[in-house]
């Protein structure tokens, strides 16, 4: 049986809510399958739910847009707990500056400055839905929706952010990243722990039960 999924993540990236699709001549209720899977999968993986699909439903193609969040630790002291589950920046972040930097990136653009090398994508073109940035307590969260992602793109934006959340660039540097088409015009590509998928949306007619992204609070509570 053929696992299809609604996209990948680099090594260490979280999934709150992953789609994927199999098709199968087996006939069990939705609960069964729900039960059935859970028994036989890692315990940092579980099935939240089953429904019947059309026949051309596609995991991957059938998406319309993917959202994405990245936590950052902003805080002094180094986290524990939440180690490999946040990026910890130790120098204060302005995340006001980094929201209006980030503003440059919604709609559709040639992302290649924010690319990995390896990415292979037969286009840079990506429509940016939103991309916000806040602040919540010690923990700056990172926002982004878009019709689809490249390899790295998140984690690249992000590194680019805190690069001006520093202070160390200004916020109109981030336009001109963009501009350049060059991935070295940008900056560095953030660790893979503090980037959560947190949402796919599908059309209606789908029929897959509605997903709301969880508010950060839920996905990282306090260390």
């Amino acid at each position: 049986m053929a696992l299809v999924c609604a996209g990948r993540t680099d090594a260490g990236v979280h999934a709150a809510c992953p789609v994927a699709h199999f098709d199968t001549t087996a006939q069990r209720r939705m609960r069964g399958w729900v039960f059935g899977a859970n028994t036989n999968l890692p315990n940092d993986v579980a099935l939240l739910w089953a429904v019947p699909v059309a026949p051309d439903f596609h995991a991957r193609y059938s998406a319309r847009a993917r959202s994405y969040r990245y936590v950052i630790l902003n805080r002094e002291v180094r986290p524990a707990i939440e180690r490999k589950r946040v990026c910890w920046i130790h120098d204060p972040l302005d995340a006001p500056l980094m929201h209006e930097a980030a503003q440059a990136l919604v709609g559709r653009h040639d992302f290649s400055s924010f690319r990995a090398s390896e990415c292979q994508s037969p286009t840079p073109v990506r429509v940016v839905e939103s991309l916000t940035v806040r602040r919540e307590g010690d923990r700056v969260i990172i926002e982004v929706t878009a019709n689809a992602f490249l390899h790295h793109m998140v984690r690249n934006i992000a590194g680019t952010l805190i690069t001006v959340g520093r202070g160390e660039r200004p916020a109109g540097w981030v336009a001109e990243a963009l501009a350049a088409r060059d991935r070295k015009a940008a900056g560095i590509t953030a660790p893979a722990g503090g980037l959560y998928l947190t949402a796919v949306r599908y059309p209606e007619a789908c029929g897959l039960p509605a997903v709301v992204p969880q508010p950060a609070s839920a996905i990282m509570p306090g260390a």
